[in-house]
């Protein structure tokens, strides 16, 4: 028998799948943005075990604008079981929960992108260190509690149980020659991606992102909702389209830098080769936009020369020739990193989440410059940015 593509078995699931939940088209959307942060992955051709856990944060992240308690939008019919209404959405307790809690906070005005900004803040060591118990508390019960729900579109993606994925294994129990992204635990239960899906994801990034998008929202605006709520696939698209904005000032990044300038260490910008030796004279710059992707990681903030920054980089991604141009100037930054206790420690970290390989020497430097660019050329050209 002919063996199904990659294109076909996601082009069935989106299309074709029964859907009695968004929940099959958000684990793959998931799957699609996972393989998108972890590029390097598709090279060698082996199937990749991705744990549950990471679905479910982004997960939380998609579904976050439909868990307001005052204005919840529904994704499939509630069922009624003697005189308890079901929500059809096993997760919305908790994640509603996570989100008054949020709220309580009072930090910043709430968006709909929250679910987003709350993902990077707990991604990030030193960042998720600033919340409260009660904070961190609900979060980790709406990723346990979203986790288990990602077991069904799971189980039932494509044709019958377990068709296009096996059963969610341990990671330890896995065979010898299964991949997996950074920062897996040997005890984390993970599903595996095929080979052949996972480079399906990697060629078609875009696509299967806006399939995504526009098969969601079909499906929510004709899900019942509260009488009188209209929701329409437009209202919806926005929603799970919102990404936030850089409303965390980076306040100990920059006091970290401004301390490096003032003890006469000086950094290059990439993009101009203009030296900056003035805490006023710079920005600390997103590599990687935020409006492609929130990626807060250390390695990804770098000082640059404001006027460029602000007149002309803005929210574009260099072209593929300036960023080898600027590949050595990254790895003189980094280098300089190093030189302060608290940046290198955070540096490592960040950098730890995101690549495999590194290896902690006198090249390390431009180890991490040469994995940085590689992920802004592959994220740039999967999802058309905008270059200068």
């Amino acid at each position: 028998m002919k063996a199904i593509s990659g294109e076909q078995i996601l082009a069935t699931i989106l299309k074709h799948d029964s859907k009695v939940t968004s929940y099959k088209i958000a684990l793959l959307r998931a799957l699609n943005d996972l393989v998108l942060l972890y590029p390097d992955l598709a090279a060698h051709g082996r199937d990749v075990a991705v744990p549950l856990s990471r679905i479910a944060e982004l997960w939380m992240a998609y579904y976050w604008p439909f868990t307001d308690a005052q204005a919840p939008i529904y994704q499939g019919a509630r069922a009624v079981r003697g005189e308890t209404l079901r929500q059809e959405i096993s997760f919305r307790p908790a994640l509603t929960a996570l989100r008054t809690e949020w709220q309580r906070t009072g930090q910043l005005s709430s968006q709909a992108a929250d679910g987003f900004f709350l993902l990077t803040e707990m991604r990030t060591p030193r960042r998720r260190a600033t919340y409260s118990l009660a904070l961190l508390q609900a979060y980790n019960t709406a990723v346990e509690a979203i986790a288990s729900a990602v077991k069904m579109p799971i189980q039932h993606a494509g044709p019958g149980h377990w068709t296009v994925f096996a059963k969610p294994t341990r990671f330890n129990q896995l065979p010898a020659g299964v991949l997996t992204i950074p920062g897996v635990k040997p005890q984390e239960l993970c599903v595996v991606v095929p080979s052949t899906l996972w480079e399906a994801f990697h060629r078609l990034s875009l696509y299967v992102e806006a399939l995504c998008l526009h098969e969601w929202s079909l499906f929510t605006e004709n899900v019942a909702q509260e009488a009188n709520q209209l929701i329409t696939r437009g209202h919806v698209y926005n929603l799970l389209t919102s990404r936030p904005d850089n409303r965390r000032p980076l306040s100990w990044e920059r006091n970290q830098v401004d301390l490096l300038l003032h003890e006469q260490v000086h950094f290059i910008c990439p993009w101009t080769q203009k030296r900056l030796t003035q805490p006023q004279h710079y920005d600390l710059d997103h590599l990687l936009p935020l409006s492609v992707y929130p990626v807060n990681e250390l390695w990804n903030l770098l000082p640059v020369d404001r006027q460029f920054n602000q007149h002309v980089k803005r929210d574009r991604v260099p072209d593929a020739t300036r960023l080898l141009v600027a590949e050595p100037w990254l790895a003189q930054a980094y280098a300089m990193y190093q030189k302060s206790a608290p940046l290198r420690k955070a540096m490592l970290e960040d950098a730890s989440l995101r690549f495999t390989g590194l290896i902690l020497d006198g090249t390390y430097a431009a180890q991490l410059a040469r994995h940085a660019v590689h992920f802004m050329e592959e994220v740039a050209t999967a999802r058309y940015v905008s270059r200068f």
